[in-house]
């Protein structure tokens, strides 16, 4: 349910830190693809986005938000299973956070519409995740990339655009903004 702390933020730096601690170790040792950088930094961006959402859109429901923000590549990138997830968190992030995670199973090109469906099944702070995940990758992409698949990413970000946008107003613009932009790699 919807808690607001003294200071009326809707989310606790308590959650964050549990989740932030628990993604630091699952990551421990990843870098950021084509970067010398820790993985943890594209959590953190992930999060910030998030956390810059949720400080203009007082509805949301702050901390599932932000833990699933922070865990939402546990499952996918690292050892983490659903299990530890949900013992340590509590069902409904881990759900949120399975929703986030590609089945692996599936052929290519069609995880990222099963991942869609599946989010959309979730409460809107889920959307979020997903809304915030692809402003943050859609920087630079990575110098190996040829022109199909950065052209792919750029189509991908407006799936994912369209399919979530209804969950915020300040996180749909800031994607389009990113998409827009990012016409300038193709």
């Amino acid at each position: 349910g919807q808690k607001m702390d003294l200071s009326g933020r809707n989310w606790s730096q308590e959650s964050y830190i549990k989740a932030y601690q628990f993604a630091a170790k699952a990551h421990n040792g990843q870098l950021v693809p084509g970067t010398d950088l820790p993985y943890i930094m594209h959590i953190s961006l992930v999060s910030m986005e998030v956390i810059a959402c949720l400080g203009i859109e007082r509805q949301h429901d702050g901390n599932l938000a932000v833990q699933c923000a922070l865990l939402h590549d546990v499952i996918e990138d690292t050892g983490t299973a659903y299990e530890d997830v949900e013992s340590e968190f509590g069902l409904e992030i881990a759900a949120g956070v399975l929703a986030l995670t590609k089945n692996a199973a599936l052929a290519k090109d069609s995880q990222m519409q099963d991942s869609l469906q599946r989010i959309k099944q979730q409460p809107i702070e889920v959307w979020m995740v997903k809304l915030a995940d692809r402003i943050t990758n859609l920087a630079q992409p990575p110098s190996h990339w040829d022109r199909g698949k950065i052209r792919q990413y750029w189509e991908e970000a407006i799936a994912v655009h369209q399919a979530l946008q209804g969950a915020s107003r300040y996180l749909s613009r800031r994607l389009e903004t990113k998409i827009a932009e990012y016409r300038l790699y193709l």
